[in-house]
């Protein structure tokens, strides 16, 4: 391999420490990859890519979106796609067309950029004797040498480059979720409030309203994720008492109340076929009978007419009406999205009361969802007394009837 020797600046431009240190590191590396592959880095990589890359890991480089730029603007004059760093890559671009090429920056401007990019160690100047930019060729129109900035650090660097970038997309996802998680904990507090405030009912809201304003503060977009999650702790916190506190409010009507022991779970095994309890069919009693048997803890207490009587919003979800058991759950599964319950907690409630018992419950919430001022916290504490076994529908349509 050819010798290379240090390149001092021309003119004004002092040779300090850290500049001969850059050059003799980037010599050194060139020389290992030469000598024996490198391991796992070869010293080349897709310019564009890196550029990229780099573009998601310019803080932890601490470069702006200008310096950025003019980098851009330098790895348009190299005519490869790839870097291959296992040797100079000299560009040797005019001022004026380097500052075309970065959207008409001014020349002091340009200079400090291409200044932060040397600080970084990603590019290295290679002045000629009298600081033009310039190459010679050989008779064949081959560059012998070549004077400007040196892209190959840039190309070395490639491993690091990647692996930041890496990190910072992993962190850019970890604090998207945590303001998500803290705007979700904000929205379902201060509904909950106000609703316990619409309801007159009994608890200390106004204090948990002055707990969540000082909660409430605008988060920047550089708030760090430590003050996120120092946040998201205390809303949670906030949160659990005041769920608490509204549903320790709630009547036991609300709540759902033990099943009358007369029509306890009664459901038809098939859900397209609703059993009309007040029916005076034998054989029909005679069919529930052995279904109660069968679907106990599942069933419900209740008729589809009856429970369309009682909760006829639900209709107007069903494009072509609800004329059985498969059509309001159905419906149900529209007006769940719409009221705000997630469907993990559809699904738990599904498999502890019953797809036809859910259906129903989803149904009752939505004519009544001007005073449900939390759905989700509602059909969980009911998804809960149903897997105590403590829960039935029928209280909830003859509130409504």
């Amino acid at each position: 391999m050819t010798e290379r020797l240090a390149t001092t600046p021309f003119g004004g431009g002092r040779m300090t420490a850290r500049v001969f240190a850059m050059q003799k590191h980037v010599a050194d590396t060139q020389a290992r990859l030469a000598a024996d592959g490198g391991g796992n880095e070869n010293g080349t990589s897709e310019k564009w890519q890196l550029l990229r890359a780099l573009t998601e890991a310019r803080v932890q480089y601490g470069l702006s979106d200008r310096t950025l730029a003019v980098l851009e603007a330098l790895l348009s004059f190299h005519p490869d796609r790839i870097l291959d760093g296992r040797a100079p890559i000299v560009v040797f671009p005019s001022n004026a067309e380097l500052s075309v090429r970065s959207r008409g920056m001014a020349p002091a401007t340009l200079r400090r950029h291409l200044a932060m990019l040397q600080q970084a160690g990603m590019i290295l100047r290679r002045d000629s004797p009298n600081g033009k930019r310039y190459c010679r060729r050989d008779d064949r129109g081959v560059v012998e040498d070549a004077f400007g900035f040196d892209l190959a650090p840039l190309a070395l660097m490639a491993t690091d480059i990647h692996e930041r970038a890496e990190q910072a997309r992993a962190e850019a996802r970890r604090v998207h979720a945590l303001r998500a998680e803290v705007t979700l904990h904000l929205r379902d507090i201060a509904k909950i409030v106000e609703a316990a405030l619409a309801e007159g009912r009994t608890g200390s809201w106004a204090e948990h309203q002055l707990a969540l304003a000082g909660l409430s503060g605008r988060l920047g977009r550089a708030t760090p994720a430590e003050a996120l999650i120092e946040r998201k702790t205390a809303l949670l916190a906030l949160r659990r008492v005041v769920e608490d506190d509204y549903l320790k409010s709630l009547t036991d009507e609300e709540m759902s109340a033990n099943d009358d022991q007369t029509e306890r779970h009664i459901q038809n095994s098939n859900s397209d076929h609703p059993i009309e309890l007040k029916g005076h069919d034998i054989n029909q009693e005679a069919r529930a009978a052995n279904e109660t048997k069968a679907e106990a803890g599942k069933g419900v207490a209740v008729s589809l007419k009856r429970v369309l009587a009682a909760c006829p919003e639900i209709g107007s979800y069903a494009r072509e009406g609800i004329s059985s058991w498969a059509d309001l759950i159905k419906a149900a599964a529209l007006v769940r999205s719409m009221l705000g319950i997630s469907p993990d907690a559809f699904e738990k409630a599904r498999a502890a009361m019953g797809e036809s018992a859910a259906a129903v419950v989803i149904a009752a919430m939505l004519e009544r969802s001007d005073q449900i001022r939390s759905p989700g916290g509602y059909l969980r504490e009911l998804t809960r007394k149903a897997e105590a076994k403590q829960f039935s529908v029928l209280p909830m349509i003859k509130a409504l009837e």
